[in-house]
């Protein structure tokens, strides 16, 4: 299994909002708009800041509560494998691919799709996997069972999942690749 991170070549891997004040995430956001309209970073809702920073803190509690190691207090992003949608976001795309035994598994959760909609009151499908952070086994076991989002819903038709999202709540492994 590799785990993904997509970013603009220009900006650089591993740039992070939940890493600087809501007040800095709110003034790059809006440039991005301003200078980049068309990428998928500029469509983001006026609440993205404070929504983000809502649901990493449910990641970061629920992670906590399956014994997870924190050392970092916001995760660092990635998929499982490749995301054909994700790597049209960005005007100059680009990513980096790293093999899952890089990294130290207790530092790492996952949710099926992204954390947003999955821990989202807006979304009431009841899917088993909704409201759900996983540990790597866990996740493993819901791959066998429904695939890869990537696969078989990459355009959005069947819902909000359409990949893996990963989270890395350390710096040990991104460090050698920022």
């Amino acid at each position: 299994m590799y785990l993904y991170h997509y970013y603009d070549k220009t900006i650089g891997p591993f740039r992070n909002l939940s890493d600087v004040t809501v007040e800095e995430a709110k003034e790059i956001l809006a440039k991005i708009k301003v200078n980049k309209p068309h990428v998928q970073c500029a469509k983001r809702q006026d609440t993205y800041v404070e929504d983000r920073l809502h649901y990493e803190a449910i990641l970061r509690e629920k992670f906590l509560e399956k014994g997870g190691v924190i050392k970092r207090q916001v995760p660092h992003y990635m998929v499982v494998e490749h995301s054909p949608w994700l790597s049209t976001w960005f005007e100059n795309c680009a990513y980096i691919k790293i093999p899952i035994e890089e990294f130290d598994l207790s530092t790492v959760s996952f949710t099926y799709g992204d954390s947003h909609p999955t821990f989202s009151p807006r979304v009431t499908d009841q899917k088993e996997y909704r409201k759900k952070l996983y540990r790597y086994e866990e996740i493993l076991d819901i791959i066998d069972r429904y695939g890869m989002p990537q696969d078989w819903n990459d355009d959005g038709r069947f819902g909000p999942e359409r990949y893996i999202e990963a989270h890395i709540w350390s710096d040990e492994t991104i460090m050698r690749y920022r």
